[in-house]
């Protein structure tokens, strides 16, 4: 009786082993932490979801470690900006696509904005929350077919992040209404705000930094012309966005010669838990709030 019984335990674990599943969570793998907490929220507890950009750091200077850059050629798929803003990436995520990985480039789904006529495409389409819908949109279906995803529960958490954003573009339209539509101007340490400027109907008169990346520097002339145009718009407040430093900002801000303030904005890079921006829909909605403020 005894051998029989453990005969049968042996058959019954050895079942168990074969049909016992294996340990393969899809896994996402984001570049920036705006588009990781969007893709967090999306694809809910289907996927693992790794962000490689840390939070407050800068997107167009951060690097990755060789064991992050490895992770690329793993991933079931790698969500990414997909027009130039994680310039210290890029190498990886060209390799990781010519070794075939499966790509989802946020820029190839909206419509995108030049920083000028004929100039090179804007990066920062996330300050439109109307854009952030289109990119939703295509992650839903991008992960529908990724095996061991269920594309049902990801559709029900796609169906309520866009109510969410519907609210916040409902909450921003409104706020942004209340401000004279003379004093709808804005002044940035860099140009991050032309998405926003182009769905709220605000003007950006200039940034301190030139073009579209933090790595550039302004020259003694960029800044007399800048400060020129602040005080022929009467800009009342000056945005710095909390990556960066805003030497630049308080220094142009001495060089006006009417009263500027200078006031942090989350733009490019969410928060730590408690400091304001730790996921997309508060960082949008500091934001609001400050520039109705300041501008008003």
């Amino acid at each position: 009786m005894a051998a029989g019984l453990l005969a049968a335990l042996a058959l019954a674990v050895s079942g168990c082993a074969a049909i016992a599943p294996a340990d393969e969570t899809p896994r996402i793998v984001v570049t920036t932490n705006i588009l990781g907490d969007v893709v967090q929220s999306v694809v809910g507890d289907e996927a693992e979801v790794l962000t490689l950009m840390k939070r407050n750091a800068d997107p167009h200077s951060f690097e990755i470690s060789a064991q992050e850059a490895a992770s690329l050629g793993d991933a079931d798929l790698i969500v990414s900006n997909g027009l130039g803003l994680e310039e210290g990436l890029q190498q990886h995520l060209d390799r990781a696509e010519a070794e075939g990985a499966r790509m989802l480039a946020a820029g190839d789904v909206v419509d995108v904005l030049p920083y000028a006529e004929g100039g090179a495409p804007d990066p920062h389409f996330w300050t439109d929350p109307a854009r952030m819908v289109e990119v939703v949109d295509a992650l839903e279906a991008a992960v529908a077919d990724i095996p061991g995803i269920d594309s049902a529960v990801v559709g029900g958490n796609a169906d309520a992040y866009r109510s969410e954003l519907a609210t916040l573009d409902e909450e921003m339209t409104a706020a942004f209404a209340a401000i004279p539509e003379e004093r709808r101007a804005l002044v940035t340490n860099h140009h991050v705000f032309g998405y926003l400027a182009d769905r709220f109907d605000f003007r950006v008169i200039g940034a301190v930094i030139p073009g579209g990346t933090t790595l550039a520097a302004p020259s003694a002339a960029d800044l007399r012309d800048l400060a020129g145009a602040i005080e022929e718009a009467g800009v009342p407040t000056i945005f710095a966005e909390s990556s960066q430093p805003d030497r630049l900002v308080q220094v142009l801000a001495s060089e006006v010669g009417i009263e500027v303030d200078v006031v942090e904005l989350f733009t490019e890079s969410l928060t730590e838990p408690g400091e304001g921006a730790d996921t997309y829909l508060t960082m949008m909605r500091a934001n609001t709030e400050r520039i109705s403020q300041g501008l008003s």
